[in-house]
Parts: structure tokens; C-alpha cells; sequence
């Protein structure tokens, strides 16, 4: 399966890289490895992760990963990562 990146989560994405930078380069470095090499795992299970609470559709997921939401959308041989975001309560 192919994997497909929406500009949002690019956009978002840059923005939290960049926040993150500001205490620490290495730890920006680290959080951007490990989280492609979650993106990168999704094809190999595709439904392994919660069906998304914010779309009413089997094929859209939500990766967890450090309390950040990763929803992205399953279309037949491509993943398509949507965005990026931290939910908080306030």
C-alpha cells in the first residue's frame, strides 16, 4: 500500500516539529522518526488501530501515538494521513 501525506498533516505536523524544537533538536529529531516509522508500519495492518472517532466510516482510523491523533483514511491500495493533532479538555 502506498502512503499518502494530506497538506494538513504537513502543515500541522511542521508547526509541532517546530514547537518541539524549541527545547530540543534531538528530541524534534527522535519524535519524527518514530512516528514515520508508525506511519510506515500502517500498510501491513491497515485496521489495527481505533475506527475513528471523528469520521462514521470503517475505513478511517485514528493512530494514538505520545497523545498526539493521527486519523487517516484507507482507499483501496493508499493510506492517506489527514492530520496531526492533540485533543485536550480545556
Amino acid at each position: 500500500m502506498k502512503i499518502v501525506y494530506d497538506k494538513n498533516f504537513a502543515a500541522t505536523f511542521k508547526i509541532i516539529l517546530n514547537y518541539i524544537a524549541q527545547d530540543s533538536q534531538n528530541s524534534a529529531n527522535r519524535f519524527k522518526q518514530e512516528l514515520k516509522l508508525e506511519i510506515e508500519n500502517i500498510p501491513n495492518f491497515p485496521y489495527k488501530c481505533r475506527k475513528s472517532i471523528w469520521f462514521n466510516s470503517e475505513n478511517n482510523r485514528d493512530l494514538i501515538f505520545k497523545g498526539y491523533t493521527i486519523p487517516y483514511l484507507i482507499q483501496e491500495e493508499t493510506i492517506i494521513i489527514l492530520d496531526i493533532f492533540k485533543w485536550n479538555k480545556s
